[in-house]
């Protein structure tokens, strides 16, 4: 295996590689609009169904529960029948639940259909993080990563935007059905530029895996190989198990565990603004607005992110994106009096939050080796997920005992602050 992959490590990208690459962020794009979509249209769930705080943080968790079991599931499923049907499939069950949405007639019915949906958001999430780090070359894979992990806050940046003037001329079923529509568009994008990872083929060796191979060599711009190098005896298996084996459990436990309590923090952030701006007394058109401006901080902070680590180790700048994530989250709930205060913190704490997750996900495409990468990053972000869902129901409950704003953001903020302690300990495979 080694020769093909040195080739693809050390040439430059093709546009094949480029072109499936930015297909990637743009499926992270959708990811990022489709988790919020729920966020944006909160406030107007809660009005026509006249559900308290306790009610509305359940929905909103739904969909994450969802993703936390298709990260799991399907990023197995991926490391054994590959990147490309997972993520086509993912693509079906993320349309269906988009337009299913918009059906939904009380809160039982929208919240079975948001777990679906979550099903295929957290498979998505997984594979397209897999399936970026092994279509980059080794000196821009990090860079890719994080760029590709800058997706998520573009996605709500723009779905936010349309949903603000949906929400103005319409109600919250436009925004699903906004969502369902923009899904289905990218599945015959995706039948037509994404390729089958080509260390994928040469972990599992299909029957055709050479022919596979050098037609992708070929349109990437490679000579085609003579022959699939002999298989390396000591490679890691594409089993559940073997991330808990001796080598990678320590590497599998440390980031799931950093990615859960950093994931709490985040999501906080994430589903909670709209509604608590809301009940400032601020009409929901505006209050999506600070969830786009959180969003602009976030992007900006993946970018930055990104940047630096061509530069610096990943895991120190992680850290450093937690601690003042901590910081910012607490600020947040100090209470500001105006949208442009509001917006103002919200887009700096979305600025270290987003840019801690997106460090995350490139220690996670350099911490698994191909044959787990995918079902790695599943665990890893299913399991973490559990942060994620656990993040607005506790938030939820806390408000419900009369927590005030600053002692729930107070706490909610911990969760990175923890997520930085078990980062320190952690001491990934070189990339």
């Amino acid at each position: 295996m080694t020769d093909i992959r040195h080739r693809l490590d050390e040439a430059p990208m093709g546009r094949l590689q480029i072109a499936a690459i930015i297909l990637c962020i743009l499926l992270n794009a959708l990811d990022g609009f489709d988790v919020l979509a729920i966020s944006f249209a909160s406030p107007g769930i809660a009005r026509e169904w006249g559900i308290d705080r306790a009610a509305l943080g359940l929905v909103l968790s739904m969909e994450l529960i969802g993703m936390a079991v298709g990260s799991v599931l399907l990023g197995n499923v991926a490391d054994r029948i590959g990147r490309r049907p997972t993520i086509l499939g993912c693509l079906v069950v993320m349309a269906a639940g988009m337009a299913g949405a918009t059906q939904a007639w009380d809160v039982v019915s929208l919240s079975f259909i948001r777990l679906l949906t979550g099903l295929g958001i957290g498979g998505m999430l997984a594979c397209t993080n897999a399936m970026v780090a092994e279509l980059s070359n080794a000196r821009s894979r990090s860079l890719a990563v994080a760029i590709m992990a800058a997706g998520y806050p573009v996605g709500a940046i723009l779905g936010g935007s349309v949903a603000s003037h949906l929400l103005i001329a319409g109600d919250w079923r436009d925004i699903f059905l906004f969502g369902g529509i923009v899904t289905a568009v990218f599945l015959p994008v995706s039948l037509w530029l994404l390729p089958e990872s080509i260390g994928f083929l040469l972990q599992k060796r299909p029957q055709d895996a050479l022919a596979r191979i050098n037609r992708l060599l070929g349109r990437m711009g490679h000579a085609p190989a003579a022959a699939l190098p002999a298989p390396d005896p000591t490679a890691t298996r594409p089993a559940f198990a073997s991330l808990f084996a001796p080598g990678l459990a320590r590497t599998t436990i440390l980031l799931t565990l950093a990615y859960f309590c950093h994931i709490m923090t985040f999501y906080f952030i994430l589903k909670w603004v709209p509604k608590i701006v809301v009940d400032m007394g601020f009409a929901p058109s505006a209050a999506g607005g600070v969830l786009v401006w959180a969003n602009v901080g976030g992007l900006a902070g993946s970018l930055l992110l990104g940047a630096l680590s061509w530069r610096l180790p990943v895991r120190g700048l992680v850290m450093v994106a937690m601690v003042a994530s901590t910081c910012l989250v607490t600020v947040f709930g100090q209470g500001q009096t105006t949208l442009a205060g509001l917006s103002l913190v919200a887009a700096c704490a979305g600025f270290f939050t987003n840019g801690a997750v997106v460090g995350l996900y490139a220690l996670v495409a350099q911490s698994f080796p191909t044959a787990v990468r995918a079902g790695g990053t599943g665990i890893v972000i299913g399991v973490g997920r559990g942060g994620a869902a656990l993040g607005p129901i506790l938030a939820g409950f806390l408000f419900t005992l009369d927590f005030g704003l600053p002692a729930v953001a107070l706490v909610m903020a911990l969760g990175s602050l923890v997520g930085a302690a078990l980062l320190a300990m952690l001491r990934p495979r070189p990339a």
